[in-house]
């Protein structure tokens, strides 16, 4: 087995490496604390931020470095590997949202956004809502054309980063002021500078604790035509424009997940050789043997998928530059597949530490929990597949009730 599977250049292993060395020196020893506390991890923002890991992806000509997705998953993945919260974090200041605005933003709109990731802002994507979670295009958020600007009322739930985030992309259904609808589009709102913008209740989650998962409401919130983020093909059909930012957010998601399930395994394996039972380390019994292996290729295959996703940014339906984005089936198939595969890794590391790994103070007690959101939001993984499949097809697969009639 190659240590270099993807034949990473000297500057993407140098990087690797110097974003390993933050992670094991400043982030992992505030993991336990960051979710005892369940509080957002703000020194670790900062250190991100100071080592240039935040708006990784931005354009050159807009202050950043121009990093290439992989770039930022590898990153992302040892950050993962000791914190999912700052390896989330690592994803949304680099994909997602920011995806989203850089590549249909106005000139304005993405200097804006670009000023705020590289500082250190986790922009927030806001389109589920209590009754419009996998069937996004039910969402009930309106925004209502007053003259030259929309007012937007309604809400939004499950917001990863509400109320600390400060840069929010809100997708709503549109209307003219007529009452006619124009379709679902992209709105931009900053926290303490637009009115009507607040925040509900917090959800307690089981995982991932230092990042808030929040209500978003919106009461007569206006939105001038500076923030109105516009896919060249309008409110009609730009919604689909728009939530193609999501395959950016789930090779980010399955990247977290695959860091989680490799921080795992690697204290699984360094356990086994140093836990002793019977006279021995437990490292020579079999049945663990074939549990590592097993654990180790489906790390290798999550990963390899991962990557591959990771690279086939620009690469969309109609071929090699028609995408800002990953391709959708080969983001859809990391995810699921890694997500997955996490889970079950992280599950069997912590059965190699029996009752040690069952206990609060073992970090696999954390990755468990926190590796499991994993196949549930950015897309659950029965609707991944539902994506995959009508590629496979090369149909629609519409979910409704009625949709094949």
């Amino acid at each position: 087995m190659t240590d270099n599977p993807w034949q990473l250049t000297k500057a993407q292993l140098d990087l690797q490496a110097r974003a390993r060395r933050l992670a094991e020196e400043v982030i992992a020893p505030r993991a336990a604390a960051v979710d005892a506390s369940e509080e957002y991890p703000w020194d670790n923002v900062a250190a991100l931020q100071e080592n240039g890991f935040t708006g990784m992806t931005v354009p050159v000509d807009l202050g950043g470095l121009g990093h290439s997705l992989l770039d930022a998953g590898l990153v992302v993945e040892e950050m993962a590997k000791v914190c999912g919260v700052t390896g989330r974090i690592a994803v949304e200041t680099n994909m997602g949202a920011i995806s989203a605005v850089l590549a249909y933003g106005t000139p304005d709109q993405r200097a804006m956004a670009a000023e705020m990731v590289l500082a250190g802002d986790k922009p927030a994507i806001c389109i589920t809502e209590p009754d419009a979670g996998s069937a996004a295009s039910l969402m009930t958020t309106r925004a209502d054309r007053r003259e030259d600007r929309f007012v937007l009322n309604g809400m939004k739930h499950w917001i990863t980063g509400g109320g600390v985030s400060k840069l929010y992309l809100i997708f709503a259904r549109a209307f003219d002021e007529q009452g006619e609808e124009l379709g679902i589009g992209g709105f931009l709102a900053i926290r303490d500078v637009t009115r009507g913008l607040s925040f509900g209740r917090r959800e307690p989650t089981m995982g991932l604790r230092g990042l808030p998962e929040m209500e978003v409401l919106f009461e007569n919130m206006e939105v001038g035509p500076e923030m109105v983020v516009m896919p060249p093909s309008g409110f009609r059909h730009g919604f689909a424009d728009l939530m193609n930012a999501y395959n950016s957010q789930r090779v980010g998601a399955g990247t977290v997940a695959l860091g989680i399930a490799a921080g795992a395994f690697e204290r699984a394996v360094a356990f086994a050789k140093e836990r002793e039972q019977f006279g021995r380390p437990i490292a020579e019994f079999q049945g663990l043997q074939w549990m590592l292996a097993d654990m180790s290729t489906q790390l290798e295959a999550a990963r390899s998928l991962t990557y591959r996703a990771a690279c086939s940014r620009g690469h969309g339906a109609d071929g090699p530059g028609t995408s800002p984005f990953p391709d959708a089936t080969l983001a859809a198939q990391a995810k699921i597949f890694t997500a997955e595969a996490s889970i079950k890794i992280v599950s069997d590391a912590l059965q190699v530490f029996g009752a040690a790994g069952y206990s609060r103070r073992n970090e696999l007690e954390r990755m468990y929990r926190d590796v499991r959101m994993f196949t549930i939001g950015g897309g659950t993984a029965q609707i991944l597949r539902t994506v995959v499949a009508s590629r496979v097809l090369d149909q629609k697969l519409p979910q409704t009730r009625d949709g094949y009639v």
